[in-house]
């Protein structure tokens, strides 16, 4: 029994034997054409990208002589390009006709179009240092304002303050700096520490120290600082 174990053992053994035999040029073979397709691409690849350095060492001083021209060449800008250019936060400052500093801000500037001296603003403010410490202050949501001859145009929610307790409410105004004077035709209404004012328009003089009221108007004073309430107009 044990020699016939033997013997299959030993036919086992030889059959194995002869199948890896077979299998090793098998697997030669296959490792020949893996090798061989490889060095096939090598000698694809390395010409091309030899052939692409080349190029790349005569073309680039041309190339870095277009990207000189580039930065050197001049921009031309447009008048359309002018009128359409837009300043944050911009700040303009001067002085009155007596020497009294005002200053006009906004949140947004922009040229005015077909015209060099115009800049229409977006939420202007505009500031008055009067010369006995005072200062008078006014905000609107929009504005035009005039360097030329110094004139602030403002439409929308018109507000003006003065460091006295005054203040004035109205839908368009305007300022003249050089003077010290702002005026209006729309409706307003205002009020102070002891008086109450409405009108169809109004004419502010002489930094604040006078308000006339214009067209059908009404003004309550209370002199003993009694109740009060803003009077419309009527």
């Amino acid at each position: 029994m044990s020699a016939e174990l033997a013997q299959r053992a030993e036919k086992t053994l030889r059959r194995t034997g002869e199948r890896l035999a077979g299998f090793a040029p098998r697997l030669a073979r296959r490792h020949n054409a893996a090798y061989s397709r490889l060095v096939l691409l090598l000698k694809l690849v390395l010409p091309a990208t030899a052939v692409g350095l080349m190029l790349l060492v005569v073309l680039w001083p041309r190339l870095d002589g277009q990207k000189e021209r580039i930065r050197t060449g001049k921009v031309v800008v447009t008048a359309e390009d002018l009128e359409n250019m837009k300043m944050v936060k911009p700040r303009y400052v001067g002085v009155d006709a007596q020497n009294q500093p005002f200053m006009v801000t906004a949140k947004l500037a922009q040229q005015g179009a077909g015209s060099a001296r115009i800049t229409e603003l977006s939420e202007p403010k505009g500031d008055i240092t009067l010369k006995d410490g005072g200062w008078i202050a006014l905000e609107a949501q929009h504005g035009a304002y005039d360097k030329q001859s110094e004139t602030l145009e403002l439409n929308g929610a018109v507000t003006l303050f003065h460091d006295r307790g005054y203040e004035l409410h109205t839908e368009k105004a305007l300022v003249h700096f050089g003077p010290g004077l702002a005026e209006g035709n729309e409706p307003v209404r205002g009020q102070g520490p002891d008086v109450d004012l409405a009108g169809q328009g109004f004419r502010l003089e002489n930094k604040g120290a006078r308000v006339l009221l214009t067209g059908q108007s009404r003004v309550v004073l209370y002199p003993h600082g009694g109740e009060r309430g803003l009077v419309a107009p009527r």
